[in-house]
């Protein structure tokens, strides 16, 4: 069956950065690194084709941060640190396999 999906994979990394706010800031933790880190290791691979990273805006779940949601699946994962990059892309992006440890499950 032929999809209609440019990629097979989309990961968003939220950048979002807050000014005097209580709140917690992703990009202000290493939003930014991250998504330098994710399309690295895409490209080092060869998967730029079929796969994407980017930044995005705020998730709104920044006590969770810094945050990665992975599309089509829509998985969120949070507190990922830079040493969790290879991980979710081996693992997840890869292998089809989300990483359990990393993962945040919301109930509806």
């Amino acid at each position: 069956m032929e999809s209609n999906l440019k990629f097979d994979k989309h990961v968003f990394v939220c950048t979002n950065q807050r000014v005097n706010s209580e709140r917690p800031s992703c990009g202000e933790e290493h939003g930014m690194e991250l998504v330098k880190a994710f399309k690295k290791e895409i490209k080092d691979r060869g998967l730029s084709i079929n796969m994407r990273a980017q930044k995005a805006g705020c998730l709104d779940i920044c006590e969770f941060g810094p945050n990665v949601v992975v599309y089509p699946e829509g998985i969120f994962y949070g507190h990922v640190q830079l040493a969790d990059v290879l991980e979710i892309v081996e693992e997840h992006l890869i292998n089809d396999r989300p990483v359990e440890r990393l993962r945040l499950k919301f109930q509806r």
